[in-house]
């Protein structure tokens, strides 16, 4: 991630503005389509609260969309890989988007919201009862909201990809708190995970929500927030969508409660580590959804979607012949694209993304790496040697202990 000039014409986070209006300059890098942090105390102490505490950190380059119309459901779950239908109010399923031929377009969250999630929910008027219309993101009384988490950098991509197949349907794409940052009306986004997160919320009167994949609605010190635990593999991870106006007051309180301000590059390590792909980078437009190994991603009983025969026939006739696996790695941390390598010198798959964690009992080293099968039958070590790194990897069968 390359430090650049603030002048580059790319968005910055709310977070980011409000940092830089302190005083304090900070080295920016562009991370998923946005201009934020890349650290924000020592890298030691910001990888300790991941894996041991509470991290708070930007995700200003998230991005809501509603989806409104009577055909929300079924259009939307024509669309996507993951039930849509059969979500519970107040909870969210992450899932692949894919075009005809099984190929992966990116990957989105969609959540159904509760009732409480939309306080102007209302009944509509003679007017609009007439004409269908509605003030725009708004449903009506009794409706049940869709929403989708898509981030920045896939952000144009998804969107026009949704919007070609919105044809003879009664279906919306509205996007939400899309105003310039800084302006009345503007959103943002700020995360919080770590083993200790449960414990930063309860200090300062926040919800915990037990269960991943789950949100809600609240008003919290005059400030209304949209709460969502999603998913993580070594520890919860929360988010805050707000108005940009109260993202001092919630990033204060949420640091005075104990949280450890923490730039993307951490973040970006700890995701490597817990094994989550992210899409451009351990995901591309020629994958297939199997071959990412993003079981949770898919649902095999939902009925039909863009793509669903392919997916159909790689689950009915056979398995694909190269998987996404998370490793852990004993030398160093080789760049992307790292060949690896059986004993014998045969090959064995491809380095996508690779981090050295900074942790109390010493440094470790994941990785993520599309493995071919036949080299992952073999269950043996592979080797790689990138310049003067070279070292040794194993597939992981669990998320690692990290405390």
């Amino acid at each position: 991630m390359p430090e650049v000039d603030l002048a580059a014409n790319l968005q910055t986070t709310a977070l980011t503005l409000m940092l830089e209006s302190g005083g304090t300059p900070r080295g920016l890098v562009v991370y998923r389509g946005v201009l934020t942090p890349r650290e924000l105390d020592a890298p030691e102490l910001e990888i300790a609260a991941l894996a041991r505490g509470a991290a708070l950190h930007d995700l200003g380059w998230m991005r809501r969309v509603a989806v409104r119309g009577a055909d929300r459901f079924r259009w939307l779950s024509g669309m996507v890989t993951n039930t849509v239908n059969d979500l519970f109010p107040n909870s969210g399923a992450w899932n692949l988007v894919l075009n005809a031929q099984g190929r992966i377009q990116g990957d989105l969250t969609v959540w159904r919201e509760g009732e409480e999630s939309s306080p102007q929910r209302r009944n509509p008027s003679p007017e609009e009862q007439k004409t269908g219309d509605r003030l725009a993101g708004t449903p009506f009384a009794g409706e049940s909201g869709l929403e989708l988490e898509i981030a920045a950098d896939q952000y144009e991509k998804l969107m026009a990809h949704l919007n070609h197949y919105i044809i003879m349907d009664d279906v919306e794409l509205i996007p939400l708190g899309e105003e310039q940052v800084g302006e009345a009306g503007s959103e943002t986004a700020v995360g919080l995970t770590g083993p200790q997160a449960g414990e930063v919320l309860e200090r300062v009167g926040l919800p915990v929500l037990v269960h991943p994949m789950r949100a809600t609605a609240v008003e919290w010190n005059g400030i209304d927030l949209r709460v969502v635990r999603g998913y993580g593999a070594l520890a919860p991870h929360y988010e805050f969508f707000l108005p940009s106006a109260g993202l001092a007051k919630l990033w204060s309180c949420l640091r005075t409660a104990g949280a450890v301000p923490t730039g993307c590059a951490s973040v970006e390590r700890f995701r490597i580590a817990e094994g989550i792909p992210a899409y451009g980078i351990d995901m591309l437009e020629r994958d297939l959804p199997q071959e990412t190994s993003q079981m949770r991603a898919l649902h095999f009983s939902k009925g039909c979607y863009l793509g669903q025969e392919i997916v159909e026939r790689i689950r009915s006739r056979g398995n694909v012949h190269r998987h996404l696996r998370p490793l852990e790695l004993s030398g160093s941390a080789p760049a992307a694209g790292t060949e690896l390598k059986l004993e014998d010198g045969a090959a064995a798959g491809q380095i996508t993304s690779a981090a050295v964690l900074a942790l109390a009992q010493g440094g470790r080293v994941f990785a993520l790496a599309m493995i071919r099968a036949e080299a992952e039958e073999a269950g043996k070590p592979f080797i790689y040697a990138d310049g003067q790194n070279a070292g040794t990897a194993r597939i992981l069968a669990a998320p690692p202990a990290l405390a």
